[in-house]
């Protein structure tokens, strides 16, 4: 399972090579990644399975659900079954299989269709948001954006950065408190599987490379309807927790 995280497309070709040399299928998430391009191909147009969310924070909402996509019709065709209760074509409810109520309403499919029609222009908004940050916080220690891969398009759906507390002279915890108490939401970025409390207790290989990121990783807001006048409040804040 390969994951376009933030926005950024994942180096597919390698990947893609090994797991047909191997005869492994690849399932994309790209529920991060709608409108990113790697290597000019959009994101979750790759893999023998592919997902997408429509999550009310994601560039494209439908306020919940999502979508799934494959080359595979046959698999389209039984995830369909499945999202529909697994009901077989009979007259009454007649089920051979365990199914789920999955369907996404039809008000909601037509709102998602209708801002596809303007998903460039919010890519657009969402790096113009990254871009301010990164300018603004260009003379700050220790305060560094997440960078851009040089195989693909970044949407910047979330700005994110590292912070050396050392450099930086405050540490990312300190960054959200002070955004806490003037109302504004920041977030860590996402804690990983083997921390959380439910897996615990399971095996693992690695995972610290992922730990120090979230030790240090900061999602400042990244609306693509956050104003000017919204975020040069939020950028006063970080420059104010750093001195700078």
């Amino acid at each position: 399972m390969v994951v376009h995280l933030y926005g950024q497309p994942a180096d597919m070709d390698p990947i893609l090579a090994t797991c047909r040399r191997h005869g492994v299928p690849i399932l994309e998430d790209a529920a991060e990644a709608m409108g990113t391009l790697y290597k000019g191909r959009p994101a979750g147009s790759l893999g023998d399975v592919n997902v997408f969310s429509f999550n009310g924070n994601k560039i494209i909402t439908t306020t919940s659900g999502g979508m799934l996509s494959s080359p595979n019709s046959d698999w389209v065709e039984k995830a369909r079954f499945w999202s529909q209760q697994a009901r077989d074509p009979r007259v009454e409810y007649h089920h051979t299989e365990m199914g789920y109520n999955y369907r996404m309403s039809n008000v909601l499919a037509g709102i998602g269709r209708g801002q596809l029609e303007v998903l460039e222009e919010r890519v657009r908004q969402r790096r113009a948001v990254f871009d301010r940050y990164r300018e603004a916080f260009s003379d700050l220690p220790g305060l560094e954006p997440m960078p851009e891969a040089p195989h693909g398009r970044h949407t910047r759906w979330l700005s994110c950065f590292l912070v050396d507390e050392a450099r930086f002279g405050a540490s990312r915890d300190d960054i959200l408190s002070a955004l806490a108490a003037e109302n504004v939401e920041g977030r860590p970025v996402w804690k990983p599987m083997h921390l959380q409390p439910l897996y615990e207790r399971c095996d693992r290989y690695g995972g610290e490379v992922g730990a120090d990121l979230y030790r240090r990783g900061l999602c400042l807001p990244s609306s693509s309807s956050l104003r000017r006048d919204e975020q040069a409040v939020i950028i006063e804040i970080v420059r104010k927790v750093s001195g700078g």
